[in-house]
């Protein structure tokens, strides 16, 4: 079993053991698996998520950035003694002595861990944000930005899925909008629906229940950013993108 060991400096604060199948998170919030009490950590900084025999480090949009090895990167398949920094603290991902550790992946498009050179990250950075100021000023008097909800798939799929429908299935049905496999996965076996507060995942039928966070849905769940769900061969995570209206 995987081993995360939190440190500050050269002081090791506390030692996280992540389970096959199981996710941790990482903040300031003390409503994070790791809780790192710091201004330079977001809220809700970074996520590690067990996918199949691998383990996916993803940045949640965290306003200082999370780096791999000196790296700046958005999401990482985790290799042992990889040294992870979030703010001033660092975190040391290794495998247990004896362990299965997972062949590196081969560079596919999915898998492919997105980097970006670190000074030239922040040289855009800084330049985004001064176009965004002009256009805020420009933009007075238009529409209002909307959020859309999205799946992004972290097992059993690739890509993402946009939720642009009112109502959309997941099933092992052709005709679904999401087509997950499994012998107990149902024609339909659950639903996502827009309502005016947020994204619905709800139990239609079958067998196999969804998972939100591993917690099986039985009825209906109100999806929050960063949720992952899972249902048969698929695992996803639901993220909200932001749009300008029309």
């Amino acid at each position: 079993m995987p081993t995360v060991t939190l440190k500050f400096k050269e002081n090791i604060i506390g030692e996280y053991q992540i389970e096959k199948g199981k996710s941790l998170t990482i903040g300031r919030q003390e409503n994070n698996d790791i809780t790192i009490e710091n201004l330079a950590v977001s809220g809700h900084h970074a996520k590690i998520d067990s996918v199949g025999d691998d383990f996916l480090l993803t940045d949640l949009q965290s306003k200082n950035g999370t780096f791999v090895n000196n790296e700046l990167i958005t999401t990482h398949w985790l290799k042992h003694n990889d040294a992870i920094a979030v703010g001033k603290h660092s975190l040391v991902f290794a495998f247990a002595e004896g362990d299965a550790r997972p062949e590196e992946k081969a560079a596919s498009a999915m898998d492919q861990t997105m980097v970006m050179d670190t000074e030239k990250y922040r040289e855009m950075l800084a330049k985004a944000k001064g176009k965004v100021a002009e256009e805020t000023q420009l933009l007075k008097g238009e529409p209002a930005a909307t959020t859309i909800g999205v799946l992004s798939f972290l097992a059993g799929g690739a890509g993402e899925v946009v939720l642009a429908k009112k109502l959309i299935k997941i099933g092992k049905d052709s005709s679904s909008d999401i087509v997950v496999s499994g012998l107990t996965v149902a024609k339909t076996a659950a639903t996502i629906s827009r309502r005016p507060n947020g994204y619905y995942l709800s139990y239609v039928g079958g067998m196999a229940k969804p998972k939100v966070n591993s917690e099986v849905v039985k009825e209906s769940v109100l999806l929050n950013e960063f949720d992952t769900i899972e249902l048969g061969s698929a695992k996803m995570q639901f993220i909200t993108k932001a749009i300008k209206k029309k």
